[in-house]
């Protein structure tokens, strides 16, 4: 039913363990998705990738279908006027393909971004604002031309490449012949843009049908544009060392007050019980969503998954990147915008320069140091090792969580005699590193598409066909054969909470990636071997004690600012993500 692909025997896993903990970069979360994670990326945010996810699509309409969404500019505000939030048109952005287990890209979608300047003047003299009238959703679906009212607009390409980034076979992709797409303006307000939601839909374009490696891609579509940021977190309180109330503290009306565990748990639960696994979070009210009014730019990309995997292999692994050139010059004079660009007020060269990396979530804030955080985002998936090795020797995370709150569980892992008293955790290299692969029994509560509770034993299994080859590399994989689940059906502790579709078997908007790494970093994995059978794991429940343990920062998708108990509605149909809030009339969440 899934697929289930060739695995890593435990006897390889034990034997090669000093070489794999060298390699699990990947393997500690944290506690905010990618933005402005790194020094110099933090004065980047035109090319700062914040978050990538990749599902198989769960429209009903679209099965067989791979959805890729990379997101960039961080933590827009939606008044943010008048010139909002542009990409940057002298930068290269990319999404990566990996088919082989290799590690190293086979297929690249490479979008670039051009601004346009219409002139528009009144008496002569050019107009401050991006509009110079109302924009209206009246003309052809899609449509290939920006609206007459817009003062200025974006366009853009895509490029599919085969092979290497760089050097591999390219062709331009096309949407009814046209090889430049609209990018919607952002949701400046209700006065501009009175119906976003009809005016943004005409700028989903349904792509031409073109080939690689020989495969027929036909039916995709693709649309650029703000959203509302579908991540969630809380991020204040977790970053004051994780000052997150916990189920004993306090009321879910009074103030949030420093948490110094004294009763042994991080952070709070929410749901009608301990531990729910309900997507809707609904009851205890604790946390704050802090993106709950934040927007974001998403490159949204839908392709069949016959044209992404490699033979009968459905595993399939992604990045993002974005890269800029080597060199830039401030040019003192910029130019006055007469022509159809705006003003150039910088003049680059060189080679391109990789400036932001995303695969899985949440590994560049605190699984790298300081100061190779912008290494990490200059790196290639197949150096990992290489690069990295130092930050995976010493996990910090479950150390800093104990530390922090002396009466939780301490974590620990299987010891390889190799390494002395290091623990090294399979577990984490298999979720981050390989892919996993596991046997679930019958009637064990398994999500299988619009199947709940699998009365029949299951392979599962996102670990590539190379098996035991498979370059250690940190991507998000995903098993391309395993169906969608229906998003009302979807469980927002997906893997782990045994739903099949979910993280880390690729990531959709609704799982709740905090939580997951929070509690597979403290040996969940581990707590559920014996439960799972043929598991690409060693560890087990006696090996680490924090598995059981329901951490959690007590934020679910998606719900209004301070109140779990109102969750907002995904839609089931591409682009998947929500209307962006807008700028005008002045409000505060949706």
């Amino acid at each position: 039913m899934l697929n289930p692909q060739a695995r890593r025997s435990r006897s390889y896993l034990l034997g090669s363990a000093v070489a794999l903990a060298l390699a699990t970069l990947g393997t500690l979360p944290a506690q905010a998705s990618s933005h402005r994670e790194a020094p110099s990326i933090a004065g980047m945010p035109k090319v700062d990738g914040t978050d990538f996810y990749m599902f198989n699509s769960y429209d009903p309409a679209r099965q067989g279908y791979v959805t890729f969404i990379a997101n960039y500019v961080p933590l827009q505000d939606s008044y943010g006027g008048p010139n909002y939030f542009a990409m940057d048109p002298k930068a290269l952005y990319e999404i990566h393909v990996n088919n082989d287990g290799s590690g190293v890209e086979n297929i690249t979608f490479q979008f670039r971004f051009n601004s346009v300047n219409t002139n528009f003047g009144v008496g002569g003299v050019a107009i401050p604002l991006v509009a110079h009238g109302q924009l209206t959703s009246g003309g052809s679906t899609p449509s290939y031309s920006a609206d007459p009212n817009l003062n200025v607009y974006e366009n853009y390409s895509v490029t599919v490449v085969e092979g290497d980034r760089r050097a591999g076979k390219k062709t331009v992709l096309t949407s009814n012949g046209h090889n430049t797409l609209i990018k919607p303006l952002d949701n400046v307000g209700t006065k501009t843009i009175p119906n976003y939601t009809t005016y943004a839909g005409q700028y989903v374009y349904p792509l031409d049908t073109f080939t690689v490696a020989g495969q027929s891609c036909a039916g995709g579509q693709v649309f650029v544009g703000q959203r509302l940021d579908p991540f969630f977190v809380n991020l204040g309180q977790t970053f004051d060392l994780i000052n997150i109330q916990s189920t004993g503290n306090a009321s879910p009306t009074t103030p949030s007050t420093p948490n110094n565990g004294t009763n042994g748990m991080v952070q709070p639960y929410y749901g009608t019980a301990p531990g729910s696994d309900s997507h809707t979070g609904t009851g205890v009210n604790y946390a704050y969503d802090s993106l709950a009014d934040k927007n974001i730019t998403s490159l949204v990309l839908e392709l069949p998954a016959s044209c992404l995997t490699k033979g009968s292999d459905p595993v399939i692994g992604a990045w993002t990147t974005a890269s800029v050139r080597q060199s830039k010059i401030y040019n003192p004079t910029p130019a006055n915008g007469a022509g159809s660009e705006t003003a150039d007020t910088t003049r680059e060269g060189g080679s391109w320069t990789q400036v932001s990396r995303l695969g899985m979530p949440l590994v560049n804030e605190v699984v790298i140091g300081l100061k190779d955080k912008d290494l990490f985002n200059a790196s290639k998936p197949k150096d990992d090792v290489a690069h990295f090795a130092p930050y995976v020797l010493t996990p910090t995370l479950p150390q800093l969580i104990q530390l922090l709150y002396p009466s939780a569980p301490a974590p620990t892992g299987t010891v390889i005699q190799a390494l002395g008293t290091a623990p090294v955790r399979d577990d984490l290299i298999a979720a981050f590193l390989t892919g996993v692969s596991f046997t679930v029994p019958p009637n064990a509560n398994l999500q299988v598409g619009a199947t709940a509770n699998v009365g029949t034993s299951v392979n599962f299994s996102n670990v590539p066909a190379t098996g035991s080859k498979t370059t250690l590399a940190e991507m998000l994989r995903l098993n391309t054969g395993i169906p969608a689940t229906p998003l009302a059906s979807q469980r927002r502790l997906g893997l782990i909470g045994l739903d099949a579709a979910g993280f880390p078997n690729g990531r959709r908007p609704i799982d709740d990636v905090v939580d997951i790494e929070l509690r597979v970093a403290e040996g969940r994995l581990c707590s559920l071997n014996g439960t799972l059978t043929n598991t690409n794991w060693a560890c087990t429940p006696g090996t680490a004690p924090a598995g059981n343990v329901d951490f959690a920062d007590g934020v679910a998708f998606k719900h209004l600012p301070g109140d779990n108990g109102k969750p907002v509605t995904l839609s089931t149909t591409f682009p998947y993500l929500n209307t962006p809030i807008a700028g005008s009339p002045n409000q505060s969440g949706y």
